[in-house]
């Protein structure tokens, strides 16, 4: 088939260049403009459904509205994980499917769901809602909102009904949260006493108020000639319009709401608030969905912000705050770079090597063809283009142009031994025997390559998804370049390449080296048992600093300039409180050479993916970028550190968000305790970070805060309430009015809608001590304090509670520093080993260590599978096992340079080192493969004898492609190398330390090394 692939190709030669041209142009036009991102979507399909239940506690939340909703949800089809979280007034129940299911399936299947459990949750809870589709990286812009002129309610007004339907409309964004909402609303605001003197109802004041707030249709009316609809007009525009609403009269004199109640325009009370730098505002965060682009996402709401412009007098606009999209163009500009650079360096390479312009171009042909076809199958695929798709075309840069590079050397060569012949063969022979030559070894060579990278594409969780892409784009360019070199390349050579006779002289570089390699060779090729020697020691090295010197990690920090902190004060905080100490921290935080600006958002918003209480605060701030990176995190810490009453972290938006995808929690090392009963969850978590708390590297350690927190209850006195006529339903009805306020109606103004509101007065409301004296009426006109029909009680209630798959959970969670991560996780689990726990109770360590555990083993096993395939390839390819194990010593030469290039660059062995291992056991086998089958080809075509001449000559021949192909992988990573740690450049720099080092070791021992066990253990009986 081969041959038949390189004959057409040859004959048809001008149509196989035509059409590598077009190719290479539709490739072009295609990624021009493809969507960038900085990394895959990497958290799996979720669902997310909030209940509103409001007044209701957490454990009224949690019996009444999430157990019901996890019983009606559990079960569904490719539902991997099911969590949910009950705080005072609000449920979240989370569903995680398995990767892969369409998320747009999967919340239909949740919404049939939905359908039948709503009708068995309590009338007071609001219709659950499903939550817009998030990405992994949802979150693409903060905006703040403050002025001097408008108040917080007027800018609320702005938001909600001016910037967020405009934002809203924007392409890929799937919500729009605002925080620090104050929400105009109506309110009637009533003192019983007040009533009392009047002789005026609750009841009265609450139908008063809401016949004045309700819509009526009025129909229309016919004439004999046309139809006239009749509207009937509100009444209520002012807070003054609805005082004088009449409630009742009494003595031919109306009673008007003013009257008796203090009417006025107010607010809710707040959920949660919104710190802008060193004062209150609105702080408006924008989360795109899965399949929203975050550079076009942030484009289009910068271009909708700047036309809402003219419509916002007196209104700061801060888009600043944090735009991961700066983050995303400068990971990009750095890997385009990179490949630019690699690109020039694999030039400079081969023209050194080969000396000649004509050889040179056929070569770097297979680069932007392999690129080209890669990322026009990607665009194909609808995949966005980002940091990890790049990381992989730059790892088979090199790589690429090696099928070309064997293909026109050996092309080279034959025509050149071809032109001194006697009777030279013809210009197309000389080149299709010349390509069939190596066509074998090549193809098998690229065959094991994609191999070995076939377990990639096996790695569970984060992992798998964090590096497929990077593994798809490599498999894509390498499978492009064994096509180009089939077609193109030979196309091509016969087109372009002439040699003369006499022209026999290889280029300048090309000589000197096989000139030293000649010199020094022999010492090697005739000491097979000290090559033996010195590959038995370097393993021994090799395993010594790999045990002893090299640390663990998961991924590496991410070089983001937008930082955030989460700081919880203690349970039942109020809002005012946090936005306090919010104020006092931004402050100090700005205070910070290069901090530019803040942004927090305290407790939650409507609609919004955080379900927490106003004790939990986010502090954003964006660093400049002309400042001292290092230095600059080292002060913003020290300004954490300065409010010790506080738990607190801080983490860049990257490194948040991936802890969170792994565990629901933002921290590194995570102990998850289950169990039914709060009051022994709470004392083994306690346990458990006793247990922890001494751990050197362990930071940050926080016991997750499930406390009890002080709660008023109200409990009616039957007997009591039945003696004064009261029924169960009136007095909740009263308190519940009084206490949390009743909405009676709403006011449409220029198509805004507002609420009309019946509640008391602050005073009223003020403590436990008036709300035992809160005066609740009765039948017979007169009113009976709330102490004397019920009894009130503090009494001590969960903040939250937390369930995972149908038991609740508490965690113990921890961020590690100063040491390597491994060696804290393997002490916190012997510590939490020896912690005792009651039947029915059990933790789990999950986090960065327990994926990277997960993907290490699964990566292992399917790379002892992957070794098995190319053992079996290479014994189909040679027919002699002997050969086979000779070219898999060769495999471990690659993991020597491996290992000391990342002891050497600092120590650390992250997920991308181990990829890197991988990718270069395939480049190691590649060169081993083709010099053995040169050795083969020299003994069966040419019939040259086996032995020592055999080898030196052998090797001589095979010596320039050889350090070509591992100069161009080398040179063409050596830009990712030097730039450091760059943005864009965490995952991938370790990565290609280790195949750099691994590039190195494995050339120079295949040189040196092979020829001596070749010859002395390499001879074959069925070979002549």
């Amino acid at each position: 088939m081969l041959n038949s692939i390189v004959t057409w190709a040859l004959n048809m030669r001008v149509l196989v260049v035509a059409a590598a041209l077009a190719l290479l142009l539709v490739g072009i036009n295609a990624t021009k403009n493809a969507p960038l991102d900085v990394f895959p979507e990497f958290a799996p399909p979720l669902v997310e459904v909030q209940t509103e239940a409001p007044g209701l506690s957490t454990e009224e939340v949690d019996a009444l509205v999430t157990v019901p909703l996890e019983n009606s949800l559990n079960g569904l089809p490719f539902l991997k994980t099911l969590r949910s979280k009950s705080v005072l007034g609000l449920s979240s129940v989370v569903m995680i499917f398995d990767t892969g299911t369409d998320i747009l399936k999967a919340r239909q299947l949740v919404q049939e769901r939905l359908n039948l459990a709503q009708g068995r949750l309590p009338a007071v809870v609001k219709p659950p809602v499903l939550m817009s589709p998030y990405s992994s990286l949802s979150r693409v812009l903060k905006v703040g909102l403050t002025s001097k002129t408008l108040s917080q309610m007027e800018l609320s007004e702005l938001s909600r009904w001016t910037i967020r339907p405009r934002l809203m409309s924007v392409r890929g964004v799937a919500n729009v949260a605002i925080w620090g909402q104050r929400d105009k609303q109506f309110q009637v605001l009533v003192e019983p006493q007040r009533l009392r003197a009047a002789g005026v109802t609750l009841d009265a004041i609450t139908k008063a108020a809401g016949d004045a707030a309700v819509i009526s249709a009025g129909g229309f009316v016919d004439t004999p000639n046309q139809r006239l609809s009749v509207a009937q007009l509100a009444l209520i525009v002012t807070p003054e319009d609805l005082a004088r609403t009449v409630v009742e009269f009494r003595n031919g004199a109306p009673i008007r709401l003013g009257d008796v109640a203090e009417v006025k325009i107010g607010n809710p009370a707040p959920i949660g608030d919104g710190v802008i730098n060193d004062g209150p505002g609105i702080l408006l965060i924008v989360e795109k969905q899965p399949w929203g682009n975050t550079l076009d996402v942030t484009h289009g709401v910068e271009k909708m912000l700047e036309e809402l412009k003219p419509a916002l007098p007196g209104v700061e606009v801060d888009s600043t705050i944090f735009r991961p999209a700066t983050f995303i163009q400068l990971s990009m500009d750095h890997l385009t770079e990179a490949l630019w650079l690699g690109c020039l360096l694999v030039v400079v390479v081969l023209a050194l090597f080969l000396g000649d312009w004509r050889t040179t171009i056929i070569s770097l042909t297979a680069i932007p063809l392999s690129l080209a076809v890669a990322l026009l199958f990607l665009a194909w695929r609808g995949e966005t283009i980002n940091t990890m798709i790049l990381a992989g075309l730059i790892i088979a840069l090199g790589e690429v142009v090696d099928d070309a590079i064997i293909d026109v050397e050996n092309i080279l060569r034959r025509l050149r031994q071809n032109a001194v012949l006697a009777e030279p063969k013809s210009k197309l022979r000389v080149v299709l025997e010349a390509s069939l030559e190596v066509r074998s070894a090549v193809v098998y060579a690229s065959v094991i390559i994609v191999l070995v990278f076939i377990p990639v594409f096996f790695l569970p969780g984060l992992a798998g998804t964090f590096f497929k892409p990077l593994a798809l784009s490599y498999i894509l360019a390498i499978s492009a370049s064994l096509v180009v070199a089939l077609t193109v390349t030979p196309a091509l050579s016969l087109m372009l390449l002439k040699v003369k006779t006499g022209q026999h002289r290889d280029a300048l570089v090309a000589r000197g080296l096989k000139a030293m390699y000649r010199a020094v060779l022999p010492v090697f090729a005739r000491s097979p048992w000290l090559a033996l020697l010195i590959l038995i020691g370097t393993f021994a090295f090799t395993g010594f600093i790999w045990h002893t010197q090299l640390k663990e990690e998961f991924l590496p920090n991410f070089k983001e300039r937008d930082f955030l902190m989460h700081w919880l004060e203690k349970p039942n905080t109020s809002v005012e409180a946090s936005t306090r100490i919010t104020i006092a921290a931004s402050k100090d935080l700005r205070a910070i050479p290069g901090v530019r600006n803040l942004g927090a958002h305290i407790g939650r918003a409507e609609v919004a993916d955080e379900v927490v209480g106003p004790d939990f605060t986010e502090l954003w701030i964006s660093l400049s970028p002309d400042v001292d990176y290092d230095e600059t995190i080292h002060k913003a810490q020290a300004v954490v550190d300065g409010y010790p009453g506080l738990t607190r972290d801080l983490l860049t938006f990257l490194r948040e968000r991936v802890k969170e995808v792994l565990t629901g929690a933002s921290a590194s090392i995570v102990v998850r305790i289950f169990g039914s009963d709060l009051d022994v969850l709470r004392d083994r978590a306690a346990a458990v970070g006793a247990a922890l708390k001494d751990v050197p590297g362990v930071s940050a350690l926080k016991v997750e805060s499930l406390t009890l927190v002080p709660q008023i209850t109200v409990k009616l006195r039957p007997e009591s309430a039945a003696l004064h006529g009261l029924t169960a339903g009136k007095v909740r009805q009263a308190v519940t009015t009084l206490i949390s306020g009743r909405k009676v109606g709403e006011v449409y103004q220029d198509q805004r809608v507002h609420d009309v509101t019946v509640w008391s007065l602050p005073a009223v409301r003020a403590d436990y001590t008036t709300l035992r004296d809160l005066l609740i009426e009765t039948p017979a006109g007169g009113h009976v304090r709330l102490a004397d029909v019920a009894d009130l009680a503090i009494v001590p209630t969960p903040n939250a509670i937390k369930r995972e798959g149908a038991s609740r959970r508490i965690d113990v969670t921890c961020n590690v520093t100063g040491r390597a991560l491994g060696e804290v996780a393997k002490e916190i689990e012997d510590r939490v080993g020896k912690v005792q726990f009651p039947a029915g109770y059990h933790p789990e360590i999950l986090g960065e260590w327990a994926e990277r555990q997960s993907a290490q083993s699964r990566l292992g096993w399917l790379a002892l599978a992957s070794f098995g395939g190319i053992l079996m390839l290479l014994l189909a390819d040679f027919q002699s096992p002997r050969l086979v194990v000779l070219i898999a010593l060769t495999l471990p030469f690659a993991l020597i340079g491996g290992v000391m290039a990342a002891w050497l660059g600092g120590g650390t062995l992250s997920l991308g080192s181990l990829v890197g291992f991988v990718t270069v056991l395939g480049i190691a086998a590649r060169n081993g493969i083709l010099l053995v089958s040169h050795y083969r080809h020299l003994q069966t075509d040419e019939g040259r004898a086996f032995g020592l001449d055999l080898v030196l000559e052998g090797s001589a021949e095979r010596l320039v492609p050889i350090l070509m192909t591992a100069s161009t992988a080398a040179l063409a990573l050596l830009p990712l190398v030097l730039k450091g740690n760059v943005p864009g450049n965490e995952i991938e720099r370790p990565m290609a330390l280790v195949i750099l080092g691994g590039l190195v070791t494995s050339t120079l021992l295949n040189l040196f090394l092979l020829p001596a066990l070749y010859a002395r253990f390499g001879k074959v009986k069925n070979i002549a």
